[in-house]
């Protein structure tokens, strides 16, 4: 093999980068095979969006962010490699098979999917008009937009017992809502739903329907034995909030084609995770299982690397192709308790893991962008200067520029090229929690060509010749925000004639109540056409396409 093709040739890739993927890239990693795990959005999973995991064994009480942070590190520390991109799609013929990704192509012996799974709608009355307006499935990123108000859950499974629990931090009342006559999950999860004092549990009990203008306003729901129904209206001038735990839908369409699924679309895998295609393995919510939980994800990833250690084995002997594993200088390890990532001991706002990942994009970057600041009188002003203060320190390929005009939704950073001309992109707010990675990725779209992307889509981009603002409103809590800020991003830095501002909507709670969001991420198209829920760039693009056809 030439130099190029050595540099992108992997033992193994691992498609996903939860808990079962993370897993995996540990024992592999460890047994010295070379392994990239590949994610689109932001490494952890859906774990990373559950506030406390108490059942995790060895560890009492921590956050999914921080746990599936912990076994990130612990790859890194063995080897693994990381890659930030989308996969577009896998070719599984022969002893080589490709992963083609929105940064190019990688070689590989071994596939491993572990793309987890999405929440799934219930399909109900009304559930599709109303999402965003008071349906909603993220308790995390959406809770705290029903403060005092009732709100109903609908579920009985681990994920309905335990958000329930956590939305009585903002709710003045939870109704749960189990279709059958008792919940699903472990009794020791479901009894602290059922003896919560703000929690009430309706068994036998379905929906059939949910109306409101500007939000919730109307429930009807149905006794599925005695066929009693029941309605709710709020009270006047009030709304509610419907949060849907009703399973999850699988991340299956890269082998849809290719892997032999069930009738859900989950992947069907033989005990050592071995999927029908030689090769190409599964672990994780994505595979047919009876529990779906961090501990079984674990589990899974743990016998795929094992059985994937030995088939990379058997190809290297095969073809003679030993892929390079760049060995880790390993630090001493010290016992600490688990806790969450820290900032740098220098008191630096961004720990190691943020600094890696900045001077990785720093030095792809072609050209400089300043960073133009724009404050008001309010203290998040201050934070947001002394977040880009910092940041700009840090290279010479950034520039602060602080700007004494006033603007409307200020403190804003706006990015400029280097030849002085506005990127159209901004973020409103401070860009921590996650979305730091997205204003990251935005610098370095702004500062070039940026992420490459397929040519038929840069294409249909720069056709695009009508005006198009986006606003974006996201929660720095939220984990399905970022993969649509980036979207976005990637699109105005490509058309001058698009826009993407970004927006933390806790800063900025009249663009809340002007666009009557209660869910996030939200994205407004020219101050009309407003929408819902996670994109990536294709389906962005149709939207967008639709809204100034």
């Amino acid at each position: 093999m030439n130099a190029v093709d050595k540099k992108n040739f992997y033992d193994v890739v691992i498609i996903g980068g939860g808990p079962a993927g993370l897993t995996a890239a540990i024992y592999l990693a460890r047994a010295k095979y070379r392994v990239v795990v590949v994610e689109k959005e932001k490494f952890g999973g859906q774990i990373t969006i559950t506030h406390e995991v108490v059942n995790y064994p060895g560890i009492e009480k921590i956050s999914g962010d921080a746990l599936t942070e912990k076994m990130r590190k612990q790859a890194e520390s063995f080897g693994a490699e990381f890659m930030l991109t989308e996969v577009e799609s896998i070719d599984t013929n022969g002893d080589i098979k490709i992963v083609k990704t929105s940064r190019g192509e990688l070689r590989t012996f071994g596939i491993l999917i572990a793309t987890g799974a999405s929440p799934r709608m219930v399909g109900f009355k009304g559930e599709e008009e109303n999402r965003g307006r008071g349906v909603a499935y993220c308790a995390t990123c959406d809770g705290e937009f029903f403060t005092g108000k009732d709100v109903f859950v609908i579920g009985g499974g681990f994920a309905a017992a335990e958000e329930s629990v956590f939305l009585t931090k903002f709710a003045r009342k939870v109704t749960i809502l189990i279709r059958k006559d008792d919940f699903s999950c472990a009794q020791s999860v479901a009894d602290h739903a059922k003896n919560h004092e703000k929690i009430e549990v309706l068994y036998n009990t379905e929906v059939e329907e949910v109306a409101g203008n500007n939000g919730l306003e109307y429930i009807r729901y149905k006794n599925n034995k005695t066929g009693e129904i029941t309605e709710f209206r709020a009270k006047d001038g009030e709304t509610f909030g419907v949060f849907v735990f009703a399973g999850y839908s699988p991340a299956t369409s890269l082998v849809r084609d290719i892997a032999e699924l069930d009738e859900s679309g989950y992947i069907i895998t033989d005990r050592n995770q071995k999927t029908n295609i030689d090769g190409l393995y599964a672990a994780g919510d994505v595979c047919v299982k009876v529990l779906r939980q961090v501990v079984t994800a674990v589990g899974d990833g743990a016998i795929a690397a094992t059985e994937l250690e030995k088939y990379a084995a058997s190809l290297q002997r095969k073809t003679g192709i030993i892929p390079e594993f760049k060995e880790v200088e390993k630090p001493e390890i010290k016992e600490e308790p688990a806790q969450e990532t820290k900032p740098a001991s220098n008191g630096s706002l961004f720990d190691e893991n943020m600094l890696s990942q900045l001077n990785a994009v720093f030095a792809r970057m072609q050209n400089p962008v300043t960073l133009k600041l724009y404050s008001d009188e309010r203290a998040v002003s201050g934070e947001l200067e002394g977040y880009m203060t910092e940041l700009s320190s840090l290279t010479d390929k950034l520039v602060l520029e602080k700007s004494g005009e006033k603007v409307e939704n200020a403190p804003c950073v706006k990015l400029y090229r280097h030849d002085g001309t506005y990127s159209g992109l901004a973020f409103h707010g401070v860009p921590g929690g996650h979305e730091f990675t997205s204003f990251v990725l935005g610098i370095y779209n702004a500062s070039g060509t940026g992420q490459p992307i397929d040519d038929v889509l840069k294409e249909d981009i720069r056709a695009i010749d009508k005006k198009v603002d986006m606003t974006i409103l996201v929660s720095l809590s939220c984990t399905m925000c970022p993969e649509l800020v980036v979207a976005a991003q990637k699109i105005a830095s490509m058309n001058d004639n698009i826009t993407a501002e970004v927006y933390d909507i806790n800063h900025f709670p009249e663009l809340k109540d002007k666009y009557k969001v209660m869910s996030v991420p939200c994205f407004v198209i020219n101050e009309e056409n407003i929408n819902f829920g996670k994109k990536n760039i294709p389906q962005l693009l149709e939207i967008i396409k639709e809204a100034v056809r």
